[in-house]
């Protein structure tokens, strides 16, 4: 067992680092991944977003919950990589009215996607009424700014926010406080850019209650942040520190009832949109018998924005 989980910021970067699996092996001319689903917009229609992971450097920070750098590489990708994984992605893609540009990491470092690209890329995505792409709220500037004039469509810029519990953010590494990200929030509403804002469900150090008492408390700190959409994502093993954590007793993956109360109460503020990430939902530790119904019944939550009845399991009583 490693040592217990570090007070100081550098020795966590290393406790982190030092707990990890392999890094997976990839191409810098091939993204990760690319895949057409549906999303809600703000208008109530329901339309396809092409989602490319693109492969890129990695994010110069150690988070405690993140598993995105297994896909990414040691450097700063080749000239012309980015723009090259676009082109890959949307000729194997369907038609779709948005897009999401995903980097594992940020899409304003300039060690990820190089600013002299910028034009290059929107050259290839002037086909899309909207651009979705992610940030840390340390990358939220200039640059911003320069990327959304090059664009056809509207940028939206998805923040990761976490957490709003102030103790437990600090204890993620992420190196950022709540007024930074409000900071940051601030300055994509002033320039007329929408935000999007990703949380997790029951991150480290959070027993059951509280971690749903604090995904609401989130939720509502992203919407008062000026948030058109909130992302709730079940904070997930697989990182090699959150099995370590784990193991001392200090996480465990949130419940999918408390994913689903979570969901429920964004949709109830009726303030923006309000998602459940179910990614790799087979893996989840719940009753087989009701788990297809229930993330089937999430996945409509996302589609319609309306809480439907609960399922009722006979076998597992919930």
């Amino acid at each position: 067992m490693a040592s217990p989980y570090p007070e100081r910021a550098a020795a966590r970067d290393r406790w982190i680092s030092g707990l990890r699996p392999p890094r997976a092996r990839v191409d810098p001319w091939q993204p990760s991944a690319a895949f057409v689903e549906d999303e809600r917009t703000a208008s109530g229609t329901v339309e396809s977003v092409a989602t490319v992971f693109l492969t890129n450097r990695e994010c110069p920070w150690r988070c405690l919950m993140c598993d995105l750098w297994k896909h990414t590489l040691a450097a700063t990708a080749p000239a012309g990589a980015i723009v090259k994984q676009i082109d890959i992605a949307l000729q194997r893609l369907p038609a779709a009215q948005s897009l999401k540009l995903y980097n594992s990491g940020s899409f304003f470092d300039p060690r990820a996607i190089r600013r002299t690209e910028y034009a290059a890329i929107a050259g290839r995505i002037d086909t899309f009424k909207r651009v979705i792409v992610e940030s840390h709220p340390k990358f939220i500037g200039e640059s911003v700014l320069r990327f959304r004039d090059l664009l056809a469509g509207r940028l939206e810029v998805a923040l990761g926010l976490e957490t709003a519990h102030p103790r437990v953010l600090a204890k993620l590494n992420k190196r950022m406080t709540l007024a930074q990200f409000q900071q940051a929030a601030g300055y994509l509403r002033r320039h007329d850019i929408d935000l999007r804002v990703f949380i997790l469900v029951k991150p480290p150090f959070l027993e059951e209650q509280k971690a749903l008492f604090w995904a609401q408390r989130s939720i509502d700190f992203a919407f008062d942040s000026g948030a058109s959409v909130v992302s709730l994502i079940p904070t997930r093993l697989g990182n090699g520190a959150l099995e370590e954590l784990a193991a001392q007793g200090q996480f465990a993956p949130p419940k999918l009832a408390t994913l689903e109360t979570a969901v429920a109460y964004g949709l109830g503020l009726q303030r923006g949109r309000t998602f459940a990430d179910t990614w790799d939902w087979e893996k989840w530790p719940e009753c087989p018998q009701c788990l297809p119904a229930r993330v089937a019944r999430l996945q409509e939550m996302n589609r319609q924005q309306r809480v439907p009845p609960l399922i009722k399991c006979a076998a597992c009583r919930s």
